[in-house]
């Protein structure tokens, strides 16, 4: 489900989490619906995976919908790194 170097995007609901894959998937952006991991912790329980290469195009429109999340992680092997937010 999430492959090395994926990133996982948090969001503070599950409203947040359903508006911005209905936006992403109208868009056909390279996402996927996925339950958190266990290895990161949210209230909400969903996230979204994005794929490395499509992640610049996503973010774009996660801006401009103003749904940026709440945090973002990269996968690395059998753990997760925090990443800073983009501006």
């Amino acid at each position: 489900m999430v492959e090395d170097g994926d990133l996982v995007a948090i969001f503070h609901s599950i409203h947040r989490v359903m508006k911005a894959e209905k936006i992403l998937k109208a868009q056909r952006a390279d996402i996927l619906l996925i339950p958190v991991p266990r290895k990161l912790s949210s209230d909400c329980g969903l996230a979204i995976r994005i794929a490395a290469d499509g992640f610049e195009a996503v973010w774009r429109l996660l801006v401009e919908a103003g749904l940026r999340p709440q945090e973002l992680y990269r996968s690395c092997g059998d753990d997760f790194v925090s990443l800073e937010l983009p501006e």
